[in-house]
């Protein structure tokens, strides 16, 4: 699965490592500027290095990776670990923002059924638009 001496596509490796589905998403994210090289935008045909950080943003998380491997075919997912190493400080930060919309989302009114017509009319009276 590790090639040394052969250039990869940085969509083709975000790909291979399963951080999308796939390689047309992969290179939107790119092109998109969802992924950044030390701080910098980068273009979906950007070669990768073993080595480099790339902060990877994806839904609500922010991933900052370090490449270990290269890779330009997908695998398991076993392996598809094995090409990168998340930094501790990614780690962290990822789960304390999961915790924040965990808590964030307890602070709203949850409902069981749809307001029926009753319901309807008292929340709109109460809301000022009738």
């Amino acid at each position: 699965m590790a090639e040394t001496d052969e250039k990869v596509r940085i969509d083709k490796w975000l790909w291979a490592a399963r951080f999308y589905k796939t390689r047309a998403l992969a290179s939107a994210a790119v092109n998109g500027g969802k992924v950044h090289l030390n701080g910098q935008r980068i273009k979906a045909a950007r070669a990768v290095k073993v080595g480099d950080c790339y902060e990877i943003h994806r839904g609500y998380d922010r991933l900052e990776v370090i490449v270990e491997q290269l890779a330009s075919r997908r695998g398991s997912a076993t392996i598809a670990q094995t090409l990168y190493t998340e930094t501790d400080k990614s780690i962290v930060r990822r789960e304390k923002e999961a915790e924040q919309r965990k808590l964030a989302s307890l602070q709203r009114p949850v409902l069981d059924h749809r307001p029926n017509k009753k319901e309807r009319r008292q929340i709109l009276s109460f809301s000022g638009k009738l």
